[in-house]
């Protein structure tokens, strides 16, 4: 694509990241949608889109697909046969919805709180996905009723994320947090859940709060959902016990914009500092 533009000088491409590899939070992806976002920026198949006293900046829907499209190819080097779910996430950002291999933006989502843990255990998500699959085969009736169980979660929690904008009801974190654990408990039942995540769900449940694995699961993360009016001593507890278990946390939200372009003058100073230290 690049040599129907304009030829690409040498470059340096520096990176700085705090998201940890091999987790279950897609940095691989990110990392090649920031690529392929940059190099196509660089070498004019798509727009620079920062404007003069511009911060932040988005490209178009058509560029976005065109970026999508290669974070997926560098996906596909990474993983062999990757979903595409992780690459389209950090294209378009927000929410989407992945069945049977499509993937479809949800219309309007919240963004949402979470205490993001990192268990530090490391896992195969090849191995977990046999694991799950031998079981489907071993126990089809008794399997077959827990999927479709999860699916019908993910359906309500779309439904009832789809809602939330629209209306600001309190009520409706309620409903998330007892998702959030009858999720936890069904993909225990699958065999993706891990003592550690186990721990992770006890410690947050003795602060009122309720979390769930993300990922494949077997270690890696979990989320741990945290109401608006969720009181930060409270946080600041579950997250001191959190490490006290030798695991890492982040506060974080979910529904961010996808890839954007920043200015420089934009960036924080930990991520300036970070870069010119490379």
């Amino acid at each position: 694509v690049c040599l129907c533009f304009r030829d690409v000088p040498s470059v340096d491409i520096l990176v700085w990241s705090e998201l940890p590899t091999g987790a279950g939070l897609g940095s691989s992806a990110a990392y090649a949608v920031c690529l392929a976002a940059a190099l196509l920026t660089a070498c004019g198949a798509i727009s620079c889109p920062l404007k003069d006293g511009e911060s932040t900046a988005r490209w178009t829907e058509e560029e976005l697909t065109l970026i999508n499209s290669w974070a997926f190819q560098g996906e596909r080097v990474i993983h062999g046969n990757p979903s595409g779910v992780d690459n389209a996430v950090g294209t378009w950002g927000g929410a989407l919805r992945y069945q049977s291999g499509k993937i479809t933006p949800l219309k309007r989502v919240p963004t949402l709180r979470i205490l993001l843990t990192n268990t530090k255990v490391p896992r195969s998500t090849k191995v977990l996905v046999a694991g799950v699959k031998e079981k489907i085969l071993k126990f089809p009736a008794i399997m077959n009723p827990v999927l479709d169980s999860i699916d019908a979660i993910s359906q309500e929690c779309q439904s009832i994320l789809e809602t939330m904008p629209a209306n600001q009801s309190p009520e409706y974190y309620p409903v998330l947090e007892e998702l959030f654990d009858i999720n936890q408990h069904h993909l225990n039942v699958i065999g993706v859940g891990h003592p550690s995540l186990d721990r992770l769900c006890r410690v947050t449940a003795s602060h009122g709060l309720h979390s769930k694995l993300t990922g494949a699961g077997g270690g890696g993360c979990g989320i741990t959902l945290l109401r608006p009016d969720t009181s930060p001593l409270a946080v600041e507890a579950a997250k001191r016990d959190l490490c006290a278990c030798g695991f890492e946390c982040w506060e974080t939200n979910i529904g961010a914009p996808g890839v954007t372009l920043h200015s420089s003058s934009s960036l924080n100073a930990e991520v300036l500092h970070a870069l010119s230290q490379s």
